[in-house]
């Protein structure tokens, strides 16, 4: 997840809609409607070429929640809108699903979202915005560090007493090289 930052999934998932959203109603003098939504979605070469598919369907399936207006044509505000609550609220399961893999990170980060998902949403409002998926990095990296300094501290306690498993009769560790050095020193005099 250490790819993963918190702005990237937001900022993707944004972009890919603002752009899907200003391609599509630039083709239609009507403006973008559920039927030329539809129409521009069964063009395989506008879809392959200017934007993909996930955010036409996304603006297809939202169509009515996202026309606040009911005039039936999606316009810029409107969609701008979208962009802020996505912003300010954050992004559903379902969204990070179909939107996560089309907003630029890897397969690998969108799987770790949703695998972690509710510990990522610490508010459990059903949303993980830019500061919880920000907060949860941070927490992995300590937790990941912890478990480092952790490991090291054995490593570092078996150098300085010794390793009891070794089979090694010349075995020593920094405690008893001094215990070593005193008894030469002794032999020596």
């Amino acid at each position: 997840m250490s790819n993963l930052s918190a702005s990237s999934l937001f900022a993707g998932v944004n972009a890919g809609i603002y752009n899907s959203y200003a391609v599509l109603s630039n083709m239609y003098s009507d403006g973008l409607t559920q039927k030329n939504l539809s129409k521009a979605m069964t063009n395989t070469n506008l879809l392959t070429s200017s934007y993909g598919t996930t955010f036409a369907q996304y603006l297809s399936s939202n169509f009515g929640r996202i026309d606040k207006n009911n005039d039936g044509t999606l316009s810029s505000k409107e969609v701008g809108t979208l962009m802020d609550q996505i912003s300010s609220r954050g992004l559903t399961r379902d969204q990070v699903s179909s939107l996560g893999g089309m907003s630029g990170i890897s397969a690998n980060t969108q799987a770790t979202v949703l695998d972690h998902f509710n510990d990522i949403d610490t508010n459990h409002d059903g949303y993980v915005n830019s500061a919880e998926v920000q907060a949860y990095i941070l927490q992995s990296k300590l937790e990941n560090q912890k478990q480092k300094d952790k490991t090291s501290m054995i490593n570092n306690m078996s150098i300085f007493y010794g390793d009891d498993n070794s089979s090694s009769k010349n075995s020593t560790s920094l405690l008893s090289y001094k215990w070593l050095q005193d008894d030469n020193d002794n032999n020596n005099s």
